[in-house]
């Protein structure tokens, strides 16, 4: 014949002095449980937060990326439109010393002669 041992929690022994300590037991386990599940909630909800930020932070990254890119190509762009403006400030500016040095050399040739214009009558 088996012998059937019953499971004793450790408070349960069938003392009713015991009663008392067994429900404040359970009821302190539910309230950790639910303090738990809130917990949880709160870090769910503060990961997604978290998540949400680096969603939007992301776009920013690449909205500030293409805009870098963008000004970097109107820099060179810019920058190639100034070359070409110096060279040809440059080559102007020796277009007009040459200009000045004839202009000087037919003024020192004319000194002396006096240019009449001739008057219209009417």
């Amino acid at each position: 014949m088996a012998s059937t041992k019953q499971a004793v929690s450790a408070g349960s022994d069938g003392n009713p002095c015991y009663a008392g300590v067994d429900e404040r037991k359970r009821k302190r386990m539910i309230s950790n449980r639910e303090s738990a599940r809130r917990s949880r909630m709160r870090k769910q909800q503060h990961v997604e937060g978290l998540t949400g930020q680096v969603t939007q932070l992301e776009n920013e990254k690449k909205f500030m990326e293409d805009k870098i890119n963008s000004v970097s190509s109107m820099y060179i762009g810019l920058v190639s439109q100034n070359n070409v403006l110096r060279a040809q400030l440059a080559e102007l500016t020796d277009r007009l010393i040459s200009l000045n040095s004839v202009l000087q050399i037919a003024e020192r040739r004319l000194v002396g002669l006096q240019w009449t214009y001739p008057r219209f009558q009417r």
